[in-house]
Protein backbone atom coordinates (compact mmCIF):
# COMPACT_ATOMS: atom_id res chain seq x y z
CA UNK A 1 0.00 0.00 0.00
CA UNK A 2 1.11 3.72 -0.70
CA UNK A 3 1.85 5.85 2.17
CA UNK A 4 -1.35 7.15 3.52
CA UNK A 5 -2.03 11.08 2.41
CA UNK A 6 -3.90 12.30 5.52
CA UNK A 7 -3.84 11.97 9.38
CA UNK A 8 -6.65 9.95 9.53
CA UNK A 9 -5.38 7.57 6.21
CA UNK A 10 -2.66 7.28 8.68
CA UNK A 11 -4.76 5.89 11.36
CA UNK A 12 -7.06 3.78 9.74
CA UNK A 13 -4.47 1.92 8.67
CA UNK A 14 -2.68 1.59 11.89
CA UNK A 15 -5.32 0.57 13.06
CA UNK A 16 -6.36 -2.02 10.71
CA UNK A 17 -2.86 -3.10 10.78
CA UNK A 18 -3.39 -4.02 15.00
CA UNK A 19 -2.44 -0.76 16.65
CA UNK A 20 -5.46 -0.26 18.46
CA UNK A 21 -4.48 1.53 21.70
CA UNK A 22 -4.95 5.37 21.41
CA UNK A 23 -1.43 6.49 23.81
CA UNK A 24 -1.14 9.76 25.13
CA UNK A 25 1.89 11.85 27.08
CA UNK A 26 1.70 11.96 30.57
CA UNK A 27 4.42 12.77 32.80
CA UNK A 28 6.82 11.39 30.39
CA UNK A 29 4.55 8.45 30.50
CA UNK A 30 2.58 6.76 27.66
CA UNK A 31 -0.74 5.80 29.01
CA UNK A 32 -3.92 4.20 27.52
CA UNK A 33 -7.24 5.06 28.05
CA UNK A 34 -8.75 1.37 28.42
CA UNK A 35 -6.41 0.91 31.90
CA UNK A 36 -4.05 3.36 32.36
CA UNK A 37 -1.17 1.18 32.84
CA UNK A 38 1.82 3.70 31.71
CA UNK A 39 5.03 2.36 29.46
CA UNK A 40 7.84 4.91 29.97
CA UNK A 41 8.26 6.88 26.51
CA UNK A 42 11.82 6.02 26.47
CA UNK A 43 10.92 2.24 26.43
CA UNK A 44 8.35 2.56 23.85
CA UNK A 45 9.72 1.03 20.42
CA UNK A 46 8.58 3.36 16.89
CA UNK A 47 7.74 0.33 14.66
CA UNK A 48 5.81 3.05 12.40
CA UNK A 49 5.93 6.78 11.67
CA UNK A 50 4.14 9.21 9.08
CA UNK A 51 5.11 13.04 9.44
CA UNK A 52 2.68 15.38 8.08
CA UNK A 53 3.30 18.89 6.19
CA UNK A 54 0.99 21.35 5.80
CA UNK A 55 0.65 22.63 2.24
CA UNK A 56 0.71 26.00 3.01
CA UNK A 57 -0.02 26.70 6.78
CA UNK A 58 2.79 25.13 9.33
CA UNK A 59 -0.25 24.88 11.75
CA UNK A 60 -1.41 21.82 9.88
CA UNK A 61 1.82 20.04 10.80
CA UNK A 62 1.66 16.23 11.83
CA UNK A 63 3.02 13.25 12.96
CA UNK A 64 1.85 9.68 13.63
CA UNK A 65 3.12 7.34 15.59
CA UNK A 66 2.73 3.16 15.70
CA UNK A 67 4.40 2.51 18.64
CA UNK A 68 4.61 -0.96 20.85
CA UNK A 69 5.11 -1.18 23.97
CA UNK A 70 7.99 -3.78 24.52
CA UNK A 71 7.19 -5.22 28.00
CA UNK A 72 2.63 -5.91 27.19
CA UNK A 73 3.47 -5.99 23.87
CA UNK A 74 0.64 -4.20 23.15
CA UNK A 75 0.48 -1.89 19.86
CA UNK A 76 -1.26 1.51 19.84
CA UNK A 77 -0.80 5.00 18.20
CA UNK A 78 0.12 8.87 19.48
CA UNK A 79 -0.81 11.62 17.25
CA UNK A 80 0.59 15.22 17.72
CA UNK A 81 1.21 18.25 15.98
CA UNK A 82 4.60 19.17 15.52
CA UNK A 83 6.30 22.21 14.85
CA UNK A 84 5.19 25.96 16.57
CA UNK A 85 1.94 24.40 17.24
CA UNK A 86 3.35 21.43 18.92
CA UNK A 87 3.35 21.28 22.78
CA UNK A 88 6.88 21.52 23.69
CA UNK A 89 7.06 18.27 26.47
CA UNK A 90 5.34 15.98 24.00
CA UNK A 91 7.80 17.33 21.18
CA UNK A 92 10.63 16.85 23.49
CA UNK A 93 9.43 13.17 23.58
CA UNK A 94 8.62 13.32 19.89
CA UNK A 95 12.01 14.19 18.78
CA UNK A 96 13.27 11.38 20.94
CA UNK A 97 10.98 8.62 19.59
CA UNK A 98 11.63 10.24 16.28
CA UNK A 99 15.41 9.88 16.42
CA UNK A 100 15.26 5.96 17.40
CA UNK A 101 12.99 5.62 14.55
CA UNK A 102 14.51 2.25 12.64
CA UNK A 103 17.25 1.92 14.69
CA UNK A 104 16.75 -1.34 15.85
Amino acid sequence: MNDPETVVDALRVLKDDGYEIEFQLVDGSLVCDADDRACPATDVEVERLYRFEGPSDPGDEMVVFGLRDPDSGRRGVLASAFGPAADPELLEHLHGLSARFGTR
